[in-house]
């Protein structure tokens, strides 16, 4: 029997990760707050959710992709939450990026009507949920993620079990660090090339595949080297929520993080010459203006 598999939040990486769920054999009920969304994917296969708790009623699994924490809340708890569905033993595969301690309250909240919560998010922006290339880490249950791999495998091309419940943040954290340093860096360089007087698509094909190269150099610095972020992997709301959270965790624990930290300020500039609704590899475009080079847009 082919399993149901619910989704909740279908933003900028929950409606790329539905196709590939439906794709990989699972059938889909979907939910956001957006009908024009749902519309869209509904001519792909998915059904519609008329709320969450309509959803966990039709879903076998279901898996949540939130903004914010008072959405998670909302869903899990709120009115026509998850959690007003009598189904016991369910799972819920929360894929977000939010603070350990409200994903644990959420839990608690499942946890109080028989459901059982995953703390797993995913590693990766748009381009690479199409792509089907996202990284989940896994965390709590192992049972439960057991039982449910097949279908974070359905979304998501690489999976990982990291521990008990809140080591998948954890882990998150860590690389999302990594992802914006990598992008930010990328942009130096591409910079630093231009105004040194090199084409910059000869340099992002000569650089990717090297020793020097990274994910994110080889897919932003492909928008880099082009000069046009309008194709969205990941505007910049998203790293700039995520990034107080990180600050605030690293904060607590009393680690520095000064090269995270450096590399948020490019972020900021970006966002302050109007690339907020582009794609953070729109990073280049603030440092070229910041070293005073010019060039026609694509």
């Amino acid at each position: 029997m082919t399993k149901t598999v619910g989704l909740i939040g279908l933003g900028i990486l929950g409606s790329a990760m539905a196709p590939n769920i439906m794709e990989s054999g699972f059938k889909l009920v979907g939910y956001d707050l957006e009908p024009k969304i749902m519309d869209a994917l509904a001519a792909d296969g998915m059904e519609k959710g008329a709320s969450p708790k309509d959803l966990a009623e039709r879903a076998d699994v279901i898996v949540t992709c939130l903004p914010s924490v008072a959405s998670l809340m909302e869903v899990c708890g709120g009115k026509d939450g998850i959690d007003k569905t009598a189904k016991p033993d369910q799972i819920i595969i929360e894929t977000s990026t939010l603070p350990v301690a409200d994903k644990i309250a959420a839990s608690k909240i499942l946890a109080a009507a028989g459901k059982q919560m995953l703390d797993c998010p995913v590693s990766g922006n748009r381009i690479l949920a199409v792509k089907k290339q996202l990284t989940a880490f896994a965390s709590g249950d192992e049972g439960a993620f057991k039982a449910t791999e097949n279908i974070i495998g359905g979304f998501a091309s690489r999976v990982f079990y990291v521990g008990e419940f809140g080591a998948g943040m954890k882990m998150k954290f860590c690389a999302n660090i990594l992802n914006l340093v990598h992008n930010s860096v990328a942009a130096e360089v591409m910079v630093l090339g231009m105004k040194s007087g090199l084409d910059p698509k000869l340099m992002h094909e000569v650089i990717s595949g090297s020793g020097s190269s990274s994910s994110m150099f080889e897919t932003r610095g492909a928008m880099m080297a082009r000069g046009n972020y309008v194709h969205e992997g990941m505007n910049f709301s998203v790293p700039l929520k995520d990034a107080r959270f990180i600050s605030d965790h690293a904060a607590n624990l009393c680690v520095p993080i000064p090269i995270y930290q450096a590399a948020l300020q490019p972020y900021y500039a970006a966002v302050a010459q109007g690339h907020m609704d582009e794609d953070a590899a729109a990073v280049c475009a603030a440092m070229e203006r910041a070293a005073n080079i010019e060039r026609p847009s694509s």
